[in-house]
């Protein structure tokens, strides 16, 4: 009776087989549940630079730079480009039958960049008074 117990008191070859092939695709799961983590963490940084750069080209006409219509263009960071466009904004509300008193312009910043093959982008828009000049 000795000599049964002490045969089988231990695990099969098939049973620590079964286990391991358990726990590799257990383990392979993580891996790609956390890779995907660390991933979209890398793209959501990347969205952050970019509206920073953007938000930093639209605070700058009519503070740092003269308010003047036209197209600018640029690098930013390592991989990031941006281009900035300001045009005269009309506002053509009813019953307003006076120029506005105060000329307004609308500034649109495009951020660029290429990761992992995909263009991604950016769009900021804004509308900026140009106290500058005040007509009665």
């Amino acid at each position: 009776m000795n000599s049964l117990k002490s045969a089988q008191s231990g695990y099969s070859l098939i049973e620590v087989l079964v286990a391991f092939v358990i726990l590799s695709l257990t383990l392979g799961v993580m891996f790609r549940v956390f890779s995907a983590g660390l991933r979209n963490i890398d793209t959501a940084s990347d969205y952050t630079e970019a509206v920073l750069i953007a938000d930093s080209k639209l605070a700058t006409p009519g503070v740092v730079e003269p308010l003047v219509p036209g197209q600018q263009q640029g690098q930013a960071a390592e991989n990031y480009s941006w281009i900035r466009t300001i045009s005269p904004f009309n506002s053509n509300h009813r019953g307003h039958l006076s120029p506005p008193v105060v000329d307004a312009y609308r500034i649109d910043v495009i951020v660029r960049w290429s990761k992992f093959g995909a263009e991604r982008k950016v769009e900021l828009s804004t509308i900026r008074l140009d106290n500058r000049t005040t007509r009665r």
